[in-house]
């Protein structure tokens, strides 16, 4: 991997240019829009390979033990490995780091992870980055403030033709605000971003960003209201894995709020969501699952 990528063209793409291949000649959006196409959610496994990431920072550090977690994470039903090395801290306090320094945790694993035969998506609000990580084997980027942070993400995400996740994020909660029209209005300036770089509308999915950049209460509206997004047309990713909405409804340390994700997503995918994020993959597939055999059996 290196950060000695090409110039980011940041002009509209022609019609034609927005074809949906990448520089190899291959279709890199057909994983995601081959899962989209299956009838039940698809499940994102996460993969921190961080210090200090507020659920698990520190445990997947070493590369040996990145890349066996993300294999096991296959084997329990992972449809994607979403690898990110810098944590973002949904409760602030993340520490930043550069983009050498990301890369330079990525190296190591990135590679092996994309060779384990599921689509690789990159968590990062960097350009130069994501860039890095699609030359690697990446296949998605998860971008936690929606092409917003890093003006030139939207022209990396054009020109390797590659699907991206625009989360909804704030700088600090505001308990005072309508946080659905907030969603809402940043979703538009993150689409009217991506339509200027070219980047094709079926390669967008948006996330809600459940625990960034709101309070628990809003993170709950956000769950209970999610049917609302469904007028912007495109698939809804959720990841409400262990965040701290849980604990204000029921105490409990990041590792013990299994049972309320399991909850959250569930109803998430009630919701609309076509996309969980989840720590705990093999319990997340068993419960969508067995959701499925109960509704099917009616």
């Amino acid at each position: 991997m290196s950060l000695d990528s090409p110039p980011v063209s940041n002009s509209p793409r022609t019609a034609g240019d927005a074809s949906g291949t990448d520089e190899s000649g291959t279709d890199a959006s057909r994983p995601l829009a081959r899962l989209l196409g299956l009838d039940r959610p698809i499940v994102m496994g996460i993969l921190n390979v961080t210090p200090d990431s507020f659920s698990d920072g520190g445990r997947f550090l070493d590369p040996g033990a990145a890349i066996e977690h993300a294999r096991r994470m296959v084997a329990e039903g992972a449809d994607i490995i979403d690898v990110g090395a810098e944590s973002t801290r949904p409760y602030g306090s993340a520490t930043p780091v550069s983009p050498r320094e990301e890369v330079r945790r990525l190296e190591p694993v990135l590679a092996a992870v994309a060779g384990l035969g599921v689509p690789v998506s990159i968590d990062t609000m960097k350009a130069q980055v994501a860039a890095a990580a699609l030359a690697a084997g990446a296949s998605i980027v998860n971008d936690v403030w929606g092409l917003q942070r890093d003006a030139d993400m939207a022209g990396v995400v054009a020109r390797h033709a590659v699907p991206v996740i625009m989360m909804h994020n704030r700088e600090t909660a505001d308990p005072a605000i309508d946080i659905m029209a907030d969603i809402a209005a940043f979703f538009a300036r993150s689409l009217d971003l991506a339509e200027r770089a070219g980047i094709a509308r079926d390669r967008l999915v948006l996330d809600p960003g459940i625990g960034f950049g709101k309070t628990p209460e809003q993170s709950l509206t956000a769950l209970a209201r999610l049917d609302q997004l469904a007028t912007f047309g495109l698939p809804l990713l959720v990841g409400a894995s262990r965040k701290r909405f849980i604990d204000k409804v029921s105490p409990a340390p990041p590792d013990r709020r299994l049972g309320g994700s399991l909850a959250a997503h569930l109803l998430a995918v009630a919701g609309g969501a076509r996309i969980i994020r989840a720590h705990d993959v093999a319990e997340t597939v068993q419960a969508f699952r067995v959701a499925a055999a109960i509704r099917d059996a009616r």
